[in-house]
């Protein structure tokens, strides 16, 4: 078990280090994907399969994550018809952290987001974003992957 403590941002522009031939596919999609906090996900990371507990809401949450084999992931994959994400994701350096950028594909086609993982609140709370990052997103559930999955892109008004 873990904590995750990550900020998220919409991406105005992409970085001048941005490199499209870098970026790893994922799909992942929900089993259960509750509007209190808790979410059961499996997700392919190339030719990996995971299955992820989340719970909480926020800045800081709980995170459990158990490797799958294929036929695992593949028995469970009709299970989240219609609660899906696909995405690319690309790792890009800001400053002595990592950012994942996540280019979304089919229904979310046009969205991009940015995640920085922190290890502790505090110094995510000092982390200055560069200008590529466009607002920030990270208490704003509409921008979860659950939420995504199933809502599709919030639109402006909320």
């Amino acid at each position: 078990m873990a904590i995750e403590i990550e900020r998220k941002f919409l991406v105005n522009t992409l970085p001048s280090s941005f490199d499209e031939n870098n970026g790893k596919t994922i799909r992942q999609g929900y089993i259960l994907a509750a509007d209190e906090g808790f979410e059961l996900r499996i997700r392919q990371k190339q030719t990996r399969y995971f299955q992820t507990v989340k719970m909480g809401e926020g800045l800081s949450r709980t995170e459990i994550e158990i490797e799958l084999s294929q036929e695992q992931f593949q028995q469970l994959w009709p299970h989240t018809e219609g609660r899906r994400v696909s995405k690319t994701r690309f790792l890009l350096p800001v400053g002595e952290f990592t950012a994942e950028l996540d280019r979304f594909y089919d229904h979310l086609a046009g969205l991009i987001l940015v995640e920085v993982e922190f290890d502790s609140v505090e110094i995510s709370s000092s982390f200055v974003p560069p200008d590529w990052f466009g607002t920030e997103v990270t208490e704003d559930k509409r921008y979860k992957n659950k939420s995504l999955a199933v809502r599709g892109i919030p639109n402006e008004k909320g």
